[in-house]
């Protein structure tokens, strides 16, 4: 055998070794932070963490419940972008970054959502709170109910803007679900996180996400930082399709913190993918149908569904249908008639109940009676 297709033998048998489904996913990287988490944004898999649960200080990281609860009353109509907020002496005489407003000025709402956001602007963010609830006390009961209902158990907020309190808290788990709830629930604000900086004033006031200059994948979300807090990062970033959410907590610099979220971003997209397996609403099976008006009937899911696997595993996704035996109409379009599994590698990584893509109607009379006669042969 020649030299040359021994290399390539050789080689071949290297890259098989290093990239089969066979070999294990390296730990993640080592990096500058207390707790920390990488999930995907569509299927909420936890792909790296440290101390996920860990309660910590969310600093600045407050100002993303703001930023929710801003944009569900932009997008209920209860807010307006265009809409001028006087700016309160609480507000004005905030401690720490600020957006520079000015006492008893009035800011559009749309200005002081950049202050919030780009410069992290305590300032910004107590002058929405006040707008919307009248005093930031009874802005923090607003922030504590969504809190709770988007599932996040780890955290309970005293403030709008992050300043530290004893009582003030959150989880990287519970920052990851409030910015999955960001982006799903309100895309049509979450341009805001990716500006890279705006006017106010005539002072001009940079986006203090340093990865939002050196990543153009990534288009948010929130910087955070106290001495008792470290330095905290909240990043999303899409490649290909593929979204990713990572948080940072307790770095020891800015730097550091910008430098640990690359480092798990890059990790997590390197290591996993996810794919689209199945359309909502397409059709997975057809399904005979007693005493029905049609038959047969066709079956599947409601909503898209996404699995996120090692990449060595994600090309060998199979599906298969399961139907109930005996169906007879009527049958209701939410009812459940069999089961998606979802295998890969011969292991099982999802089930799902199926339903009818339409309701399916009785047949008449003459249909119902034939059906019934065969059933008692059935």
């Amino acid at each position: 055998m020649s030299r040359p297709l021994l290399a390539l033998l050789f080689l071949t048998a290297i890259t098989s070794r290093a990239f089969g489904a066979d070999v294990p996913i390296p730990t993640p990287p080592a990096v500058d932070a207390r707790s920390y988490l990488v999930v995907d944004y569509r299927t909420g898999k936890t792909l790296a963490a440290l101390n996920p649960d860990a309660r910590m200080e969310p600093a600045s990281l407050t100002k993303l419940m703001t930023a929710y609860i801003v944009f569900q009353k932009l997008a209920a109509g209860a807010l307006k972008l265009d809409e001028p907020v006087v700016v309160s002496e609480h507000a004005w005489r905030s401690e720490g970054s600020r957006t520079f407003i000015e006492l008893g000025k009035p800011v559009t709402v749309e200005f002081l959502v950049l202050g919030m956001v780009v410069q992290s602007g305590n300032d910004a963010t107590i002058a929405l709170a006040e707008r919307i609830a009248g005093t930031e006390e009874t802005f923090a009961q607003l922030m504590n109910s969504n809190a709770q209902r988007l599932g996040m158990s780890g955290t309970h907020f005293e403030n709008s803007s992050g300043l530290p309190s004893p009582n003030h808290y959150t989880t990287a788990h519970d920052m990851a679900l409030l910015a999955i709830a960001l982006i799903r629930d309100y895309p049509q604000f979450y341009k805001y996180f990716s500006v890279h900086e705006f006017e106010y004033n005539g002072i001009k006031q940079q986006n203090r996400n340093g990865l939002l200059e050196k990543d153009p994948t990534v288009d948010g979300l929130k910087t955070g930082h106290t001495d008792s807090a470290g330095f905290c990062l909240v990043t999303s970033s899409l490649r290909d399709g593929m979204r990713l959410v990572s948080v940072v907590l307790g770095s020891s610099s800015m730097k550091a913190r910008e430098n640990a979220s690359a480092a798990l971003l890059n990790y997590g997209f390197t290591f996993y993918d996810t794919k689209l397996v199945v359309h909502g609403g397409t059709k997975l099976a057809s399904a005979p149908v007693w005493k029905a008006a049609a038959t047969p009937f066709d079956v599947g899911i409601d909503k898209d569904l996404y699995i996120t696997l090692p990449r060595s595993q994600s090309a060998d996704i199979k599906t298969s249908v399961d139907l109930q035996p005996r169906l007879i109409a009527p049958i209701a379009r939410t009812a459940d008639v069999g089961q998606l599994h979802v295998t890969s590698q011969g292991q099982s990584l999802a089930t799902l109940p199926v339903h009818p893509l339409a309701a399916v109607d009785q047949g008449g009379w003459w249909r119902r009676l034939i059906d019934t006669i065969r059933l008692w042969f059935n």
